[in-house]
């Protein structure tokens, strides 16, 4: 491994929210909420199952990856490989709920495309991908082939950027609009004050002094 190296867990953390990943990779922080906890239970459930084999394909499940070109520098684990009787390989990634709004987030396809980058690396082919969401028990194929340029020039970005912050140190701001919600991070990233409190007292003090 070099320094430049990074994982595809660490991509879906950084377009989930940068300053969140950055409490995460840079400053160590972590903390768990019932969807982290849900996700991983269900993760666990797939990796688990070993994979089988059928007349129509084979299935491979938490299958370590990885890319090395410069330009990438990329390692993870997929959920699950399958390959068919014509020997072309699809990533299958799992997902808890569908989105309401679309088919899928902009944020899952970029994990898949960056395992697909792994994928095809390692085993020499140009594999598809698709979400399957547990909640609906319905799979969505993503359109990585066919928008590859795009999404290839968008990955390098978003690893020159996850790289140069790493070097420096530094932890990205909040982005304007951010949903921080359903965030596990969300008490270390913005802890409340209660009123009460010697350090919140302080804090009013020091607001309310004349200049």
């Amino acid at each position: 491994m070099t320094e430049n190296d990074v994982s595809i867990r660490s991509i879906q953390h950084f377009l989930y929210c940068p300053h969140r990943w950055g409490l995460i990779e840079i400053d160590r922080s972590w903390a768990e909420n019932y969807y982290v906890t849900k996700s991983d239970l269900m993760h666990e459930r797939v990796h688990d199952n070993g994979g089988y084999r059928s007349r129509a394909k084979t299935v491979y499940t938490a299958v370590s990856v990885y890319n090395d070109l410069p330009e990438y520098c990329l390692y993870g684990v997929t959920d699950c490989i399958e390959q068919n009787s014509s020997g072309e390989y699809s990533i299958v990634e799992y997902k808890p709920t569908q989105p309401k709004s679309s088919d899928y987030n902009y944020d899952d396809l970029m994990q898949v495309f960056a395992q697909k980058i792994c994928v095809d690396y390692v085993f020499g082919c140009d594999c598809t991908g698709y979400l399957y969401y547990a909640d609906v028990k319905k799979r969505i194929k993503l359109p990585l082939s066919e928008e590859y340029e795009k999404y290839d020039k968008e990955l390098r970005r978003i690893l020159a950027e996850i790289n140069d912050n790493r070097n420096k140190g530094i932890i990205p701001p909040i982005r304007k609009g951010q949903k921080c919600s359903g965030c596990s991070m969300k008490d270390i990233c913005m802890p409340k004050l209660k009123k009460n409190s010697s350090i919140g007292k302080s804090i009013k003090e020091l607001l309310e002094k004349p200049v």
